[in-house]
């Protein structure tokens, strides 16, 4: 449980410069994925350090995942959101409103729910099929991403966001089946072509689409398919007794993670933003008006 913590820590940090540096990157034409975006953003020096923290964050991520069930995990990643939060209002100055404190207690009161309803990972023989399924979902995520463009910006923004979680999913249960080194298992594949279209897809919305749409579907995408998988097929359990506690947690936490949504993407600092930087995320796509000068009409 301490990894999954850590890990939402280091995933809520790395968002802050993801997002920023993918704003700053230059704009591509198209209106969906745009697959040259992410080599613009490694051009930014905090695109770099967001990727480090996830690379931290995944490694803690995968211990998490090899001693909790996945619905415990997903819940942790998706009060990322809360810790994106609490770091927006004091590094970046945002102003929290009352109900988004309230919210990050209510992610806080769900983690430790599930903390105390959880039981172990389970152990059950996965059907041979689960892996290659796994596959197919991930080339999904890439298929889902070009439909994207084609969409209005709002279903975009929200079908983006939602592949980048279903990716994120696929990852998540893929460390589950991997055992060892075999780069014969189509679960090694399935891990990285999911999680490459996760972060491309999520790097198009955060530049693309509606700040608190997308990350709103991210959340829904990475939190309660990998939970069912990890129930029905993968056997997981919860504490004799305590399977109410833990269906609650997991509500709660994902409920409070969605009312933190636009911290998908929190503002820039005042030094750096522009119009716009006063504690609100600017919508992609709705450039703020320019300044009128005394006497224009």
């Amino acid at each position: 449980m301490i990894c999954a913590l850590a890990s939402s820590v280091c995933f809520g940090a790395a968002s802050v410069f993801q997002a920023m540096a993918a704003r700053a990157a230059e704009p591509g034409t198209g209106s969906g994925v745009d697959v040259a975006l992410m080599w613009r953003a490694l051009r930014q020096w905090r695109y770099i350090a967001g990727l480090g923290m996830d690379g931290l964050g995944f490694a803690l991520q995968i211990v998490a995942l090899r001693t909790l069930p996945i619905y415990v995990v997903g819940a942790a990643l998706a009060a990322s959101l809360a810790v994106t939060a609490v770091i927006a209002s004091r590094v970046l100055h945002v102003r929290l409103k009352r109900v988004e404190w309230t919210a990050v207690g209510v992610v806080c009161a769900g983690l430790a729910m599930l903390a105390v309803a959880s039981g172990k990972e389970g152990h059950r023989e996965v059907p041979d099929a689960l892996p290659w399924a796994l596959l197919a979902v991930a080339f999904g995520v890439l298929l889902l991403g070009m439909v994207a463009g084609r969409l209005p910006p709002r279903s975009r923004a929200l079908v983006l966001g939602l592949g980048a979680g279903f990716g994120f999913g696929v990852v998540e249960v893929a460390v589950r089946l991997i055992d060892g080194i075999d780069f014969a298992d189509p679960a090694w594949y399935a891990l990285l072509v999911g999680g490459g279209a996760a972060f491309l897809l999520l790097t198009s919305a955060l530049q693309r689409g509606a700040v608190t749409t997308a990350t709103a579907g991210a959340v829904l995408g990475e939190t309660v398919g990998p939970a069912v998988v990890g129930v029905v097929w993968l056997g997981d359990r919860t504490r004799e007794g305590l399977g109410w506690l833990a269906v609650t947690g997991f509500a709660v936490a994902v409920a409070g993670s969605l009312t933190l949504a636009r911290f998908g993407e929190p503002p820039a600092p005042a030094d750096e933003a522009g119009p716009g930087s006063a504690g609100t995320p600017l919508e992609v796509g709705h450039d703020p008006a320019p300044e009128r000068n005394p006497g224009t009409p």
